[in-house]
């Protein structure tokens, strides 16, 4: 094979992988977009079925621990102050955090499903567990994402 034939092959070659770079990254779904693929798979039954024991939450509270201090790993340093997916680290991560402030986020999705990735993390993405938070806690939390999709 020829110097000029090797060229346009390599050149081919090159071409055809940025495609297929530049075609996966535009699949990825953005920060604050709605709606958002899913990732998580389904929890187990004994978390997935289960409803919130709050009988009134405290909105106040649920905000309080989405928010944090600002500085300490709060759920809205990757979701955001207002649970739009879009928190100061939100670039960091693909998939990225996940856009409670779009209905479609939560609404359908059982108390139970948001329970398990609150308390065990979502595999396949950046959302850790929380195991520092009491159950009251989470169901808190799980409450107050509810809010933000209004």
């Amino acid at each position: 094979m020829g110097n000029a034939k090797l060229a346009v092959l390599g050149a081919m070659l090159v071409w055809m992988f940025s495609m297929a770079c530049t075609t996966s990254w535009a699949q990825s779904p953005k920060a604050g977009e709605c709606p958002q693929p899913r990732f998580t798979g389904k929890a187990p039954d004994e978390y997935y079925l289960r409803k919130s024991p709050l009988d009134s939450p405290d909105e106040r509270l649920g905000a309080q621990l989405f928010g944090g201090s600002g500085n300490d790993g709060s759920c809205a340093m990757c979701h955001g102050r207002k649970g739009d997916g879009k928190g100061p680290l939100s670039k960091l991560y693909d998939p990225p955090p996940r856009n409670f402030a779009c209905a479609m986020t939560v609404n359908g999705v059982p108390d139970g499903q948001l329970f398990w990735i609150i308390r065990f993390g979502s595999p396949g993405t950046a959302m850790p567990p929380h195991s520092q938070f009491s159950d009251t806690d989470v169901w808190q939390l799980v409450a107050y994402l509810r809010t933000l999709a209004k």
